[in-house]
């Protein structure tokens, strides 16, 4: 058996955290309307006036936040983390702080309000997004990311922008959405990069930002808040580790010690509603991901970007669905399982909750599935979508031993693989 990592504590509340493991990213703003990429403006070097027409027309007139909540959770997702403000600095809510914000929109509704309370209506946690970067704030300096960069005008506008005055601003924001929205579950900073430059200037990091007064600030207001790790902070001072759209192979470490961690990824290669992208995951990507993922000890938090209409596309309904029909089965070999100190098969993933072994079958063998280190230590064994038994081989199994070897248990399995996306044998531990 391998010996299982143990994290550090942490200032979060870890506990629902790692018996959730899986959760919803919701990606949304004016960047659903030129769809193409929530670093539409980034990538286009789109002046605010060319931005602007986003902003002029956002009417999201299919804006449906309880279908929404409830996909989520038919998907068995456990909680939500909402882009509060992204980038390009529009705000979902309708924040005292500035006019650039969705209540000042043909829409005129706070859409983070409507969205809390659905998705709580359907018993998830709540977290919001909060970008550190602001590319349409007016104190927000050009750096290597904004969209200004190239302009030959850049340093001169930032001779009269204060850094000063728009981190007052984001600790302004943060108190509106720690104070005004209930309790909040997860804050999602977003995010550092102090290592870039360009033309001499340099990336942001936890100066700019004042990391250690917005974190101050979290705690305060909502003890037990997790928070990540991307306001450049030492490593020890987040509660999560955020590996994205990667997916790691083993528990997370940082610097050689275990961390708490969530993959946070996509259905598509965008985060933001992507009407011409066609990197869509089929079905066993999208449950491999989340199996592997909690194998390893980990979360997955899953994005969705809606329309500007206000609706989930039939790819990002057909990606939910999936989710469901798997889920409905097989949720408990994901809720409240970890990494198992039994090393798997090839082709397979261990979860394990207490003494319930979980091997999730990734290639369908053929009729038999060999088990190290598990001879003599199952009670019993079951396919887990219908519960039917699966008998252990024994000595005289087909009167052939060749294949028998010390201590491996040998699992007979029916020849044809069962009608499930993954296929998932739940075994009771002596």
């Amino acid at each position: 058996m391998i010996q299982l990592p143990q994290p550090a504590a942490v200032q979060g509340d870890m506990d629902w955290f790692v018996r959730a493991r899986f959760g919803m990213f919701i990606h949304w703003g004016l960047y659903a309307a030129a769809a193409r990429h929530e670093w539409v403006k980034h990538h286009e070097e789109i002046t605010d006036e060319g931005y602007e027409p986003y902003f002029r027309y956002f009417d999201p007139d299919l804006f449906d936040p309880g279908l929404w909540a409830r996909k989520a959770r038919e998907a068995g997702m456990k909680y939500v983390v909402l882009t509060a403000k992204h980038h390009e600095g529009f705000c979902l809510w309708d924040s005292a702080y500035t006019d650039y914000k969705v209540t000042n929109t043909p829409c005129g509704k706070d859409l983070l309000r409507e969205t809390v309370d659905a998705f709580r209506a359907e018993g998830l946690r709540i977290g919001f997004y909060y970008s550190l970067i602001d590319w349409h704030h007016p104190d927000f300096t050009i750096d290597p990311l904004h969209p200004m960069r190239n302009h030959p005008e850049a340093s001169a506008w930032n001779r009269a922008r204060d850094m000063g005055r728009y981190r007052e601003y984001m600790k302004n924001q943060v108190r509106e959405l720690l104070n005004n929205y209930g309790d909040i579950d997860i804050l999602w900073f977003d995010f550092s990069y102090p290592e870039k430059e360009l033309h001499g200037r340099k990336g942001k990091g936890r100066e700019d930002w004042d990391s250690q007064g917005l974190l101050a600030l979290a705690r305060e207001l909502r003890p037990g808040i997790i928070v990540d790790n991307r306001l450049d902070l030492p490593p020890e001072m987040a509660d999560i580790h955020t590996p994205e759209q990667y997916q790691p192979a083993a528990w997370m470490t940082v610097n050689g010690t275990p961390v708490y961690w969530e993959a946070c990824q996509t259905f598509s290669g965008s985060w933001g509603y992507h009407r011409d992208e066609t990197s869509w995951k089929s079905p066993e990507q999208l449950i491999r991901m989340l199996i592997n993922t909690v194998s390893c000890g980990g979360n997955l938090l899953m994005n969705v970007g809606p329309t500007a209409r206000g609706n989930l596309d039939d790819r990002a309904l057909a990606a939910l669905d999936a989710y469901a029909a798997w889920m409905s089965l097989h949720s408990r070999s994901i809720y409240g399982c970890t990494q198992s100190p039994y090393e798997p098969p090839v082709d397979c993933r261990y979860t394990q909750n207490g003494d319930r072994l979980y091997v999730h079958v990734f290639a369908w063998p053929f009729r038999h599935l060999h088990l190290r280190g598990l001879e003599g230590r199952v009670a019993y064994a079951q396919l887990l979508h219908d519960a039917s038994e699966i008998c252990v081989c024994r000595d005289t199994c087909d009167g052939r031993h060749d294949w028998k070897q010390p201590g491996t248990l040998t699992l007979e399995l029916p020849v044809q693989k069962p009608c499930v996306t993954v296929p998932v044998i739940e075994m009771f531990l002596k």
